[in-house]
């Protein structure tokens, strides 16, 4: 029997119901909000994940084109890989639900979430969170939740919830907010350079509408929740642990303040120890879990106790860095950013807006000018791994650092270029994805991108325990993974561009937020001072292997005439200049090229092609045709106008291949534009130094002081014979333009 139960979130009531589809899932619910109406699954296997060393949860965020009244592209016209929209959803929903599961954990858990139907204004990664903890509180599964999810934004100064696509294009804030009913557990968000106070606002202001959310996520588990499965969480051998104890005793302490490098030495030592003298009583596995259980303790401990961290540094020092640009010779750019043991070099590629990544998803959006990868090959750690595509890891570290660089670059009208940045992790030491924020800068200066204000970011980490946490600035790999929150925070000296919050906990108090927020301030503006240092804007000019981007704008009318039939006219400018030439359907047109000289002359071509004849206009043409009577001039693409023998010169003309001949260039001036459309020329006139006919009425009664009037009257005598009676009739000026003259 289908239930529902909804509340108001914002201006809007979400409902959420069971009983009515996927019946034989764990859990299973629809949430709708608005006309976005999604499906969430969650499913739990029933025997344990052997060999793991983590909770085996999955997550899928399934895009359905049907649900945007939309086919898919491609030659299957079906949907295939996960979009970046959707791989992005599955870590923002992971990242909201791991945190409440047991650590110990092992069944193979997967939610799916399935979007059935989008109004393309709501968007549904935040229901997607609602509704895999509804699906998951609904079922057997030992998770600790419900959670809560909203989005906000802020416009004009005002906070507002759940914002659609189109107040969002106006909004300096898009941050989301997920929670339990005590605490936060997961945070995320793009700004537009907002103040810190701002962001803590939000987050409260997100915070207290989550309630409501968990409130009805609780009545609906009351109503219809199914019992939990038993699960009890394994315990240390304590037998292995005196084992281990004994040997490392007094050890590790020393062992973990090192470097990495001389840390990893010592502990493979260790290892290579425990496993001669243990290894005949206990399994090689519990040693090792031991092993790690004991460093992670010894590294809390002396945070926490003396404020001793990994490497000897203080709470809020930042790790020694080095930046360098133009490192590369032939990129448009590259920086190198190191920081401690992470290292990071960023290139620049710039290209025409023809290159933008087309986006085939149920969003709005269709195209994409501004591009960042991030790669983490296996050398980065000293490890080896076979190389694969794109993981979802390196597609969230990318995205990130692509929405904290957005709000600094310049707007396309002003810089009509398609941006690709690529990150190359190198060396890898805790906080890739925040370095790799500062070797793109690096980079985009060095390319001489004109963005308005360095961004700098770093990671912070907290260490809780028993009521008590610290907070570490510029966290490296091992205070990572012992820790208990990875907070990362990108933005200029004015404000934040990008945040995002993982965690271990079941949740983090609003209060160690705002402090991490607070410290991770002053990190971001030390970072900046040393990355200005080494460029402090960017160069004046691009790259001279860069493509120069020029803009000009034509009557949309005419765009037709610049490409052509089936793109004959633009093929050839292109194969003609080398420049690239994207056309607009406003009349915009945009031209690259590497040469300047290419760019010009694609740029008059065009405005030949697209320029009007004007009574009275010099124009330098080309020859096409000699007649008897004249010649046919194409004074600009296309356009052609006749020359009356009587014109081509201030003299007497016997013959007209006296004067010119098919390929001549020749300079005249428009006397008249008839009715038809018909151009009249004049090179008589321009010889005698009359550039310009401002009014053809007066020139065609008047004439130039006496010479014959314009357009010239048919000659009588002298170049032609009058005709005879009875005679063939004198030829047609455009004699092959037309009907046959009649026949008498």
């Amino acid at each position: 029997m289908p239930q529902v139960f909804n509340c108001l979130v914002g201006n809007c009531p979400i409902y959420i119901e069971t009983g009515r589809l996927a019946d034989q899932a764990d859990g299973a619910v629809t949430v709708q909000y608005a006309d976005t109406l999604i499906l969430v699954t969650a499913c739990v296997s029933g025997e344990q994940r052997e060999g793991t060393d983590f909770v085996p949860l999955t997550i899928d965020y399934e895009e359905r084109h049907y649900a945007a009244g939309k086919i898919p592209g491609s030659f299957i016209r079906r949907e295939s890989r996960p979009s970046q929209d959707a791989i992005l959803a599955d870590r923002l929903i992971d990242r909201s639900l791991r945190p409440l599961f047991p650590k110990s954990f092992r069944n193979e858990t997967q939610v799916v979430i399935t979007i059935l139907s989008t109004d393309q204004e709501n968007e549904a990664d935040v229901l997607a969170i609602i509704g895999a903890s509804a699906a998951l509180s609904l079922s057997p599964i030992p998770f600790e939740g419900p959670v809560g999810a909203v989005r906000v934004g802020c416009i004009d100064g005002e906070l507002v919830l759940n914002p659609t696509f189109t107040q969002l294009a106006d909004s300096s804030l898009d941050i989301v907010i997920a929670g339990t009913s005590d605490a936060l557990v997961m945070v995320e968000a793009g700004a537009k350079e907002v103040p810190d106070r701002l962001i803590l606002e939000a987050i409260k202001f997100g915070q207290q509408a989550n309630l409501d959310i968990i409130r009805l996520q609780q009545q609906l588990r009351d109503a219809c929740g199914k019992p939990k499965m038993d699960f009890t969480p394994p315990e240390i051998n304590r037998e292995v642990e005196e084992a281990v104890s004994a040997i490392v005793e007094g050890r590790l302490n020393k062992i973990v303040c090192k470097l990495k490098g001389e840390r990893e030495e010592a502990l493979t030592a260790i290892k290579e120890e425990l496993s001669q003298k243990l290894e005949e009583k206990f399994p090689p596995q519990e040693i090792a879990l031991v092993l790690e259980s004991l460093s992670r303790r010894e590294v809390r401990s002396q945070i926490l106790q003396r404020g001793a961290r990994v490497g000897g540094r203080g709470l809020s020092e930042v790790r020694p860095i080095a930046c360098e640009v133009g490192f590369l010779p032939r990129t448009h750019g590259s920086g190198l950013f190191k920081r401690g043991g992470t290292q990071v070099l960023t290139t620049t590629t710039l290209g025409s807006t023809r290159k933008e990544q087309l986006i085939d998803t149920i969003s709005q959006e269709e195209s994409k000018r501004f591009l960042h990868h991030y790669n983490f090959p296996p050398y980065s750690t000293g490890e080896v791994k076979r190389i694969v595509g794109p993981g979802r890891r390196e597609i969230g570290h990318g995205a990130l650092v692509e929405r904290a660089l957005t709000p600094v670059l310049p707007n396309e009208e002003d810089f009509p270029y398609t941006i690709r940045l690529v990150s190359e992790v190198l060396a890898s030491n805790g906080s890739t994805s925040m370095a790799s924020v500062c070797a793109s800068v690096l980079s985009l200066m060095d390319a001489g991108i004109p963005i308005s204000s360095p961004v700098a970011g770093v990671a912070m980490g907290v260490i809780v325990e028993d009521g008590k946490y610290v907070l570490l600035t510029d966290i490296e790999g091992l205070e990572d993974a012992y820790g208990n929150m990875d907070f990362k925070v990108a933005g200029t000296a004015e404000g934040i561009t990008a945040l995002q919050m993982d965690i271990k906990l079941k949740g983090i108090p609003y209060e160690v937020i705002e402090k991490a927020i607070q410290q991770g301030h002053d990190a971001r503006c030390f970072i900046l001072d040393k990355m200005i240092q080494t460029i402090s804007s960017s160069r004046p000019q691009l790259s001279k292997y860069a493509p120069r981007m020029q803009k000009i704008t034509i009557d949309p009318d005419k765009i037709g005439t610049v490409i052509g039939p089936g793109g004959k006219t633009i093929r050839s400018i292109t194969e003609e200049t080398k420049a690239t030439i994207d056309v607009e359907n406003d009349g915009t047109i945009i031209i690259g090229s590497i040469s300047e000289e290419g760019a010009q002359k694609a740029i008059k071509i065009i405005e030949d092609l697209t320029r009007d004849v004007e009574v009275g206009t010099v124009y330098t043409g080309k020859v096409t045709r000699v007649i008897s009577i004249g010649a046919f001039v194409e004074i600009l693409p296309g356009k052609e106008g006749m020359v009356h023998i009587s014109e081509l010169a201030d003299y007497r003309v016997p013959s007209v291949e006296d004067v010119v001949k098919v390929g001549d260039e020749i300079m005249v001036v428009v006397t008249e534009i008839d009715r038809m459309g018909r151009i009249n020329l004049s090179r008589r006139a321009v010889l005698q130094g009359l550039s310009k006919v401002t009014n053809a009425k007066d020139t065609m009664s008047s004439g130039f002081a006496g010479k014959p009037q314009y357009p010239p009257q048919r000659p009588r005598g002298g170049d032609l014979e009058r005709r005879p009676r009875g005679g063939p009739p004198p030829p047609r000026r455009y004699p092959d333009r037309g009907r046959k003259p009649p026949q008498r």
